[in-house]
């Protein structure tokens, strides 16, 4: 006889030995009902009117336009601003990524046993992931000046946060036998972690890393706005002045250096993997 042998009812089963089983309910209709709800109560308060939307949503475009066709002439000035703005993602990941390493271990639960320690770092890591780029860049260019360092510093402080919780969260997930069989031997912690858990996360941990540095690349070009350098100086400025022809430029080298980035990163994360 199969375990299920018969249906008695819509959600009810009856198994092999007669016990009935009831089915759970579907709690997708109370889920649906509160997002209605939700959604309603957000309408009311951001004042949001579909009207409107249909209305002036031609509006959109209309800067756009203005950008067509880009004046390719104004190239030669972008590549300076352009190569700042690589500069600071490059380096600002590279840095925020080394740092949230050692945070990243101290944070993880299955190596670390301190239950203060443990909460004290990943709060640490919460708060700082809260901090929107912008804002961290408004502070580091009161703190530091106007120019590249303060976007660095910025986009340092993001990588920080944003792979410190992802590493942590992928060493949480690994294997422990290994290190614990090497502390058996006789290794220290230090180095069972080296041999025993590095590698197991290492493919994971650079592929989170490019693919902060894709984001970074986009976010550093509009740090120039609180004068963070890179294209978000010249950007804002053209965009000060209504010309919108050098905008447009401007864009088009940013969208073909973000897709030349994100296709050589994701080349080389399929490598890692």
């Amino acid at each position: 006889m199969s375990l299920y042998s018969r249906v008695i009812k819509p959600k009810s089963l009856i198994l092999g030995n007669g016990k009935v089983v009831d089915e759970p309910r579907s709690k997708a209709p109370l889920v649906i009902v509160l997002f209605c709800i939700a959604s309603l109560i957000s309408i009311k308060i951001t004042g949001f009117d579909m009207a409107v939307m249909f209305s002036r949503g031609g509006q959109f475009l209309v800067i756009l336009r203005k950008m067509v066709p880009p004046e390719f002439a104004y190239m030669p000035k972008i590549w300076q601003p352009l190569f700042d703005t690589i500069k600071m993602s490059l380096l600002g990941s590279f840095v925020g990524a080394v740092l949230a390493v050692p945070f990243a271990v101290v944070a993880s639960s299955n190596i670390v046993k301190n239950r203060f320690v443990i909460v004290f770092v990943r709060l640490l890591l919460s708060i700082v992931r809260t901090l929107p780029t912008l804002v961290t860049a408004l502070i580091a260019t009161y703190i530091f000046g106007l120019g590249t360092l303060a976007g660095t510093i910025a986009i340092a402080v993001f990588t920080f946060a944003y792979v410190g919780k992802l590493l942590y969260e992928e060493i949480e997930t690994v294997d422990m036998g290994p290190f614990e069989a090497m502390q058996a031997m006789g290794a220290n912690k230090g180095r069972s972690f080296m041999y025993a858990i590095i590698p197991q996360v290492l493919p994971s941990y650079l592929s989170n890393c490019l693919f902060c540095f894709e984001g970074n690349v986009r976010y550093a070009s509009i740090l120039g706005y609180v004068g963070a350098g890179g294209l978000g100086l010249i950007l804002n400025e053209k965009i000060g002045w209504r010309e919108y022809t050098k905008v447009g430029m401007i864009l088009v080298m940013l969208f073909a250096t973000v897709v030349i980035i994100e296709t050589f990163s994701h080349w080389l994360r399929s490598k890692l993997t």
